[in-house]
């Protein structure tokens, strides 16, 4: 009997300890916009198509990704996760849509939106989402069905020019907010 106590209590406390992984991201305090995403390591790939672990959202909020970014505003097919990531780390926001019929009206609040922030803000269409919105910041997803512009605004604001690369040595420790270009 205390053998199976003792089990119980070790599986209780991995439990804990994984649902601890869950918090905010550091600098981002709770309560704010969207949920918490465990970040991955985000080592650099070749392309993207090279291989690499799964990610742990869809779309990805943290992991592996190529050495370069999207260019910042509206794209009009979809961008490799592997760059996407990327333009995250760098303090990115990209709202991600997928339309299962025409929805011009959606993406046009969408594009007005995102024509307000000349830098680390994307829009891009994304047919695997769940949902027809996806809010992506490093570490954080938000969902929504229909444009929610206090809510879209408030986490471009919340996350948008927040750097994660890890810290060089010497430098300052990451996460810090870079003043957006």
């Amino acid at each position: 009997m205390a053998s199976v106590r003792r089990g119980v209590a070790i599986g209780i406390g991995v439990v804990v300890g994984l649902l601890a992984t869950g918090s905010a991201p550091e600098g981002v305090a709770e309560g704010e916009p969207g949920r918490a995403v465990p970040t991955q390591d985000g080592p650099h790939l070749q392309s993207p198509g090279s291989p690499h672990p799964p990610y742990n959202s869809i779309p990805p909020t943290s992991g592996p990704h190529v050495p370069w970014l999207a260019p910042w505003g509206v794209h009009r097919i979809p961008i490799p996760w592997e760059v996407q990531v990327h333009n995250l780390e760098d303090g990115g926001v990209i709202i991600h849509y997928r339309c299962d019929r025409p929805c011009p009206d959606a993406v046009a609040t969408l594009e007005r939106i995102v024509g307000e922030y000349p830098t680390q803000v994307i829009l891009a269409p994304e047919r695997r989402l769940e949902t027809a919105i996806a809010l992506t910041a490093w570490g954080r997803l938000e969902t929504m069905e229909a444009p929610d512009e206090p809510s879209i605004r408030r986490f471009i604001e919340a996350y948008r020019g927040i750097d994660h690369h890890p810290p060089r040595e010497g430098a300052a420790p990451s996460p810090t907010r870079t003043p957006p270009r």
